[in-house]
């Protein structure tokens, strides 16, 4: 019973975090405007699930505890492309679509972000 519970738990995280940014990210599309959505907490909303991603796969905790992560970064990406496609910077979107594969790679710890600057060095 307990391990069924658990795993219903589990299961519907993971499909609530599916379904989360989804809603936005039509309304987004549909309107064609990224007016009303900063760009400042987009950014810092990515990079604390980036730094929450690395600590759980340094310290090797077990998939299921953070799986969705991976699934809210790949959404908070889609609505960053989104934002920088209808503000007519899509020529700025370029850095992070470089450096977003490199931002999930592994480094030497929780603190290294391999070859992504530290968090407080962003906002410098």
């Amino acid at each position: 019973m307990d391990s069924a519970l658990l795993w219903f738990c589990n299961w519907s995280a993971l499909g609530v975090c599916v379904a989360l940014k989804l809603p936005q990210i039509s309304a987004l599309l549909a309107a064609r405007s990224a007016r009303g959505l900063s760009l400042p907490s987009l950014l810092l909303e990515l990079a604390g699930f980036l730094v929450f991603l690395r600590y759980q796969v340094y310290y090797e905790y077990p998939l299921l505890t953070y799986l969705e992560y991976p699934i809210l970064i790949a959404q908070d990406f889609v609505l960053l492309l989104c934002v920088f496609r209808f503000s007519g910077n899509v020529y700025r979107a370029a850095p992070y679509v470089a450096l977003y594969p490199s931002a999930l790679e592994g480094g030497d710890g929780p603190r290294s972000a391999g070859p992504l600057p530290t968090v407080p060095c962003w906002w410098r």
